[in-house]
C-alpha cells in the first residue's frame, strides 16, 4: 500500500471555468522524494496544500495509509510543512521556534529540550540555537524551517517551493542539504518548484504537472532521455523542436520524418508515429546532442539543417550557440524557429563568427519525434 493516495482528486475554484487539478490520481511510496514540477498555475501547489489540508478538495479522496484525510484538519496529519517564507516567529529565538510544534503538542521539557537539539545538529545550526531570526541569514532561517518541520518526527514532509528566496549558490548548497537529510532519516519528501534543475538534484520521482494535470511521473533520468511528450520534453530541460510530418517507414530501430520544406530527417522509431495525421508531428532534439559545422561532411551524421549563427555565449564549461534556422519553416507565418546548441570548448569549430552558415546535425538516436 502507497502512503499516499490521491483517487480522481478535482480541486475548483470559484469563479473559474478550468480545474486547479483536474482528476488527479498519484500514489506517493513510503521514504520517497517526490517533486512536483510544472510552471505557474499547473496545480502543483494545490496538490500539496490539499495534502497538507490548508485547501478541501471539490471531489475525490485522499488516503493516508489507507485512510481518508480530507476532513482532517492540518495539525491532526502528522506532517512537516516548509513553506517558501519560512514563517519563523520573529520574537523568538531559532530553539524556541524549532521547539514550538512540540510545546503545542505539550511533550515534557526535557524531552523538547532533546529534540531541539537534535533537530538542530541535523541541520548544523546548534551554535545559532539563541539567536533571532534576524540575526542569521536566509539559508540559515531555511534550515531552521525545516528542522522545525522535522522535529516532531513526521512521518511526511512537504515543501512548497523553500529554496527560490535564496541566491544560486546558497539554493544548490541547501538542495544538497535537503537530499543529505532525507537520505539520512528516510523521511517521505513531497516538494514542490518550478526549477528543473532542482528536481533533476532531489527527486526519486518526478511528477511533471500541466493545467491540473500530470503530463508524465517517472524518475529525473527517464523524464529527460524518455520524455512523453513536447511539453515534458520542452519543461524538463532545454530542448529544440520543428515541425514534421512523417516520411517513409524507415526501420525497426529509426523513423522517416520530413520538414515544411522538404528536408528528410532520421530519428528514433515510435510506435505511435505510423499513421500519424499530416502536420501531426513535432522532432526534437536536446541542445548537447547537437553537432555544428560549416562543412556537412564534417558532422558524421546524414541529419544536417541549415542555420544561421545568431550568437556566440561563452558559459565556462561550454559554449552556447544561438542559430536560426534558414530551412523548415514551421508553417506559422513563414517563421524560422531558432535552435540553441551546447558546445564543449573543445568541440568549438574555430573562426566562428555571428552571421555566418552553419550546418547543425545531430545522430538518429538523439531525435525524438512526438
Amino acid at each position: 500500500m502507497a502512503l499516499i493516495e490521491f483517487d480522481h482528486v478535482f480541486k475548483h475554484y470559484v469563479g473559474s471555468n478550468q480545474a486547479a487539478v483536474d482528476d488527479l490520481n498519484l500514489h506517493i511510496e513510503a521514504g520517497e522524494f517526490l517533486t512536483l514540477l510544472g510552471p505557474s498555475g499547473s496545480g502543483k501547489t494545490t496538490t500539496l496544500m490539499m495534502l497538507a489540508g490548508f485547501e478541501a478538495p471539490t471531489s475525490g479522496a485522499i488516503r493516508f495509509e489507507g485512510k481518508s484525510i480530507e476532513s482532517l484538519p492540518p495539525h491532526q496529519r502528522n506532517m512537516g510543512v516548509v513553506f517558501q517564507s519560512y514563517s519563523l516567529f520573529p520574537h523568538m529565538t531559532v530553539a524556541e521556534n524549532v521547539a514550538f510544534p512540540l510545546s503545542v503538542r505539550k511533550l515534557p521539557q526535557d524531552q523538547i529540550t532533546e529534540r531541539v537539539r537534535a533537530a538542530l545538529a541535523k541541520v548544523r545550526l546548534e551554535a545559532f540555537a539563541q539567536r533571532k531570526p534576524n540575526q542569521i541569514s536566509g539559508g540559515q532561517q531555511q534550515r531552521v524551517a525545516l528542522a522545525r518541520a522535522l522535529v516532531f518526527e513526521p512521518r511526511l514532509v512537504l515543501m512548497d517551493e523553500p529554496l527560490s528566496a535564496l541566491d544560486k549558490k546558497l539554493r544548490e548548497e541547501m538542495q544538497l542539504e535537503i537530499r543529505r537529510l532525507h537520505r539520512e532519516l528516510g523521511v517521505t519528501m513531497v516538494f514542490v518548484t518550478h526549477d528543473q534543475s532542482e528536481a533533476m538534484t532531489l527527486s526519486d520521482r518526478v511528477a511533471v504537472f500541466n493545467h491540473g494535470r500530470i503530463e508524465q511521473l517517472a524518475s529525473p533520468k527517464e523524464l529527460y532521455d524518455a520524455p512523453i511528450n513536447p511539453f515534458v520534453a520542452s519543461f524538463l530541460g532545454d530542448n529544440n523542436m520543428i515541425s514534421v510530418v512523417p516520411g517513409s517507414s524507415g526501420d525497426n530501430t529509426h523513423a522517416v520524418v520530413k520538414t515544411s520544406d522538404g528536408l528528410n530527417l532520421v530519428s528514433r522509431q515510435r510506435q505511435d508515429l505510423s499513421g500519424a495525421p499530416a502536420a501531426a508531428a513535432t522532432l526534437c532534439v536536446r541542445p548537447e546532442f547537437l553537432r555544428v559545422a560549416s562543412d556537412p561532411s564534417a558532422l558524421g551524421t546524414s541529419n544536417c539543417i541549415s542555420a544561421t549563427l545568431v550568437d556566440l555565449i561563452h558559459q565556462g564549461d561550454h559554449w552556447r550557440l544561438v542559430a536560426q534556422l534558414t530551412g523548415a519553416a514551421t508553417g506559422q507565418a513563414n517563421e524560422r524557429p531558432q535552435w540553441f546548441a551546447k558546445i564543449n570548448p573543445g568541440a568549438l569549430p574555430q573562426g566562428l563568427v555571428v552571421g555566418q552558415n552553419l550546418c547543425l546535425g545531430f545522430r538518429p538516436e538523439d531525435a525524438w519525434v512526438f
